[in-house]
């Protein structure tokens, strides 16, 4: 079993991540979960899935869940480093906008995650930093957007034959 920290869960991609996780929940247990400022709906995904810790970038919102909900609860920059470098996440979910992305990036990666990467914005910005962490710390990181992915699969040599476009 994959344990989960999705950072962006209440946009496309960690709303998209977390319908994968409801179709296979014998796969994949989410342990930590962020927002940028949607605390309603980041509440219903702690309902549901049952994190051990939250993060919310927008501190106005932080009462919204300490009222509501009865995980951990972090704010700002310094939760979503928090929920990155989470002890029972092996596996985490970059799914933020922007270059706010690189530093949870980094901070997982030293801390031995394995990174689903939907942010470009992390490699684009730190690329050679974040690549050089990966490999000192022997962990994988994965293009999960399909920008991403179509690179990846072109440079692991797929049969150009297979793509219908």
């Amino acid at each position: 079993m994959k344990h989960l920290s999705i950072l962006g869960s209440t946009g496309s991609i960690g709303t998209q991540t977390l319908e994968i996780v409801r179709q296979f929940p014998e796969e994949f247990k989410v342990v930590g979960l962020t927002a940028n400022k949607n605390s309603g709906l980041l509440l219903k995904q702690i309902k549901e899935f049952k994190p051990k810790a939250v993060a919310i970038m927008d501190n106005s919102k932080v009462d919204d869940l300490l009222n509501f909900s009865s995980c951990q609860v972090y704010s700002g920059i310094e939760g979503l480093n928090k929920i990155a470098a989470m002890q029972e996440a092996d596996t985490v979910v970059n799914a933020l906008v922007g270059s706010i992305g690189i530093e949870p990036t980094y901070n997982a990666i030293k801390n031995k995650k394995n990174i689903a990467l939907a942010n470009k914005e992390t490699l684009v910005a730190a690329g050679s930093v974040i690549m050089n962490e990966v490999k000192k710390n022997n962990v994988n990181l994965m293009p999960i957007d399909s920008e991403h992915s179509a690179i990846f699969q072109c440079l692991n040599g797929e049969n150009i034959k297979e793509a219908s476009k």
